[in-house]
């Protein structure tokens, strides 16, 4: 009788332990709504931008990407920040997708312009630049490099002219 009375403490204590911990990692995690403002962008390409990704105002977190949809009317993604309250993003600031570093994470930078109007709750942000796709890039350079060295290729064989 006493072993399952230990055993029950020690499955409780566990239970107390794993609590804490899953309700630590909410609390840190930036999942909870901050109670900041929405605004939008629209973008022709977001690989690699989810829900819950980082907001950023030269390189400071401002807020989270709480939303992604796909406007169907122009078939461009739409994506919906919520911003923290303190934070008044001018309306004619820019948004880009994009990563810290080569192989790192994307996150959405806010790029402030010189307007004195602030983007209100619901606010669009007109001007985007969209994510850049590494794999094209690389198969174009790869690519386009050879097309390059043929055309050079053909370019000396035609200027040779025959006796």
């Amino acid at each position: 009788m006493k072993r399952n009375l230990i055993e029950t403490i020690m499955g409780a204590v566990v239970l107390c332990v794993a609590a804490f911990f899953i309700t630590t990692a909410y609390h840190n995690s930036g999942i909870d709504d901050e109670g900041g403002y929405k605004i939008s962008a629209l973008f022709d390409r977001v690989d690699g931008v989810a829900r819950g990704t980082d907001v950023k105002i030269g390189g400071i977190k401002i807020g989270t990407v709480e939303d992604l949809k796909l406007d169907p009317k122009t078939y461009r993604a739409e994506i919906v920040m919520n911003i923290s309250q303190d934070i008044k993003v001018p309306s004619d600031s820019t948004a880009e997708i994009s990563s810290d570093g080569l192989l790192g994470g994307k996150f959405v930078n806010l790029v402030p312009g010189a307007e004195e109007d602030m983007l209100k709750e619901n606010g669009k942000i007109e001007y985007t630049q969209s994510s850049v796709n590494l794999e094209q890039l690389l198969g174009k350079f790869a690519f386009g490099s050879a097309d390059d060295k043929k055309s050079d290729a053909e370019n000396k064989t035609d200027t040779t002219t025959t006796p």
